[in-house]
């Protein structure tokens, strides 16, 4: 279901997005190696209820790479910009693994910009993440990219990418991505729009780093009440999906919809 799209030159980067359905906007903002058709699955629900644009991040799917770091604050900065290019009116921002880190800046750095906040399988810190996933992290360079060419990301940047032969470059800047630690407790503190935290319940992190995620955001410290009234302050809430990873959570029907259960409920 991804519609033919355009481009927004923002920060000096020609970022693609395209748009679908009606209703309040929603902003997608995938994965790292992946680009905005890893949310074919559970478009047709998104679109159901809310006007969506699924955007293709720095140097991903449709969007040529420009001359500085792969870095979620920068590409925030990408995501704020187009925000304002088109006008929207605080749109709700759903981000996956990198995409929920440049959807935590987004929303941290433009508080007054952005609606509702979910961060699907985002870990906040890099020691939350187990020491034989970051080894595999550090295999992750330009190297790689022979290995590659039969998984679905290679042959997707293949297909749709303006310059197929950066895929290595991409790989090399992902890799020096995910080489530098990282905490960003205090960003996510800080929030001051609802978010929801949403983590498979075999994810890359263990559970407890995103029930610790949701700690920060005033969640889990307290019984929630009859009426709701010990529930998170700012409207925060916490998800954890049954029977699913960190690399199919984005395909899931049960991202959908929790996803549209909290965008939906009181201030949605």
């Amino acid at each position: 279901m991804i519609a033919s799209g355009t481009y927004a030159n923002v920060n000096g980067i020609n970022l693609y997005y395209a748009v679908h359905g009606v209703g309040r906007p929603l902003i997608l903002l995938h994965g790292g190696l992946f680009s905005s058709e890893m949310w074919g699955p559970v478009l047709p629900a998104l679109a159901e209820r809310r006007q969506v644009f699924a955007v293709d991040l720095q140097g991903h799917g449709r969007t040529a790479d420009i001359d500085r770091p792969m870095d979620v604050r920068l590409m925030a900065g990408d995501i704020a910009a187009l925000i304002g290019q088109l006008g929207l009116d605080k749109p709700d921002l759903l981000g996956y693994s990198l995409g929920g880190g440049v959807a935590l800046h987004t929303a941290a750095q433009n508080p007054d910009k952005v609606g509702k906040l979910v961060l699907v399988s985002a870990n906040v810190r890099r020691d939350a993440i187990p020491a034989e996933m970051l080894h595999q992290q550090a295999q992750v360079t330009g190297a790689a990219a022979e290995f590659m060419k039969d998984t679905p990301m290679y042959q997707l940047y293949q297909r749709v990418a303006p310059r197929p032969q950066d895929f290595p470059k991409l790989l090399d800047k992902i890799g020096q991505m995910m080489a530098h630690d990282f905490d960003y407790s205090q960003e996510l503190r800080g929030l001051r729009m609802p978010t929801l935290i949403v983590a498979a319940d075999a994810d890359m992190a263990p559970p407890s780093h995103y029930v610790e995620m949701f700690k920060l955001l005033d969640g889990g410290l307290r019984d929630g009440g009859w009426m709701g009234e010990g529930r998170p302050k700012g409207g925060h809430a916490l998800a954890v999906l049954p029977g699913l990873t960190h690399y199919n959570i984005g395909m899931s029907p049960l991202l959908a919809a929790v996803t549209l259960d909290f965008l939906d409920g009181a201030g949605g």
